[in-house]
């Protein structure tokens, strides 16, 4: 695993595993699409002219998600899509986006939000790693249909594909703070255990 503090600038072993030969690339590149997201969903939220920041935080989630699936059709490989979102596929691997704090915040802090949507609980749950057995309780949210098809894999996306979670923190002002990718297993509590995790150096925003 990466040593704390240190930023992957080349494909580890963890990478080259997941990504196969496009692994180099998709190191570079990922950074990349993430700054032109924000660039994208600055100009939104500056022509709004809101203060509030949720017309940047729904335009950058639409934004990196299009972005990652532009970078896998240049790179010849899947875009899937599930329930209306684009998903990059490469090497069998989706990349899940998700912006965990509008601040600086360690990865070991964040959290699903209360209201995600089932379909991300599932994209968890049916692709990401094993949950440790018997963590997950039906409780009262969810009628043992609901609850088992939430392990279910997304056909969508295929169903041997793996999830790598791709966290990231970001506001309209400062743009991109910090980029993580690895493997994160969700519990019950909606934060994240790390079975492995990298941090990727932050490309150049480029706000005009």
């Amino acid at each position: 695993m990466t040593e704390p503090g240190e930023i992957q600038d080349e494909p580890s072993e963890w990478a080259i595993k997941r990504f196969g030969p496009h692994a180099g690339g998709v190191v570079k590149a990922v950074p990349m699409q993430l700054a032109k997201a924000h660039a994208r969903a600055h100009a939104g939220h500056l022509a709004v002219g809101l203060k509030k920041r949720s017309p940047y935080g729904f335009s950058l989630a639409q934004a990196v998600r299009e972005n990652l699936a532009d970078m896998a059709r240049e790179l010849d490989e899947a875009v899937r899509d599930v329930r209306g979102y684009e998903y990059a596929v490469i090497n069998d691997h989706a990349l899940f986006p998700y912006k965990y704090a509008d601040r600086p915040k360690l990865l070991e802090c964040a959290r699903l939000a209360a209201n995600a949507s089932p379909t991300r609980r599932r994209m968890f749950l049916g692709h990401g790693p094993e949950p440790q057995e018997g963590l997950f309780s039906l409780g009262d949210e969810y009628t043992t249909e609901e609850y088992e098809e939430l392990h279910e894999t997304f056909e969508d996306l295929g169903a041997s594909t793996k999830l790598v979670c791709l966290f990231f923190t970001a506001d309209p002002e400062a743009g991109i703070h910090a980029i993580h990718w690895g493997d994160a297993r969700l519990e019950p509590d909606r934060t994240f255990t790390w079975l492995y995790k990298e941090q990727l150096r932050l490309a150049a925003h480029g706000l005009e």
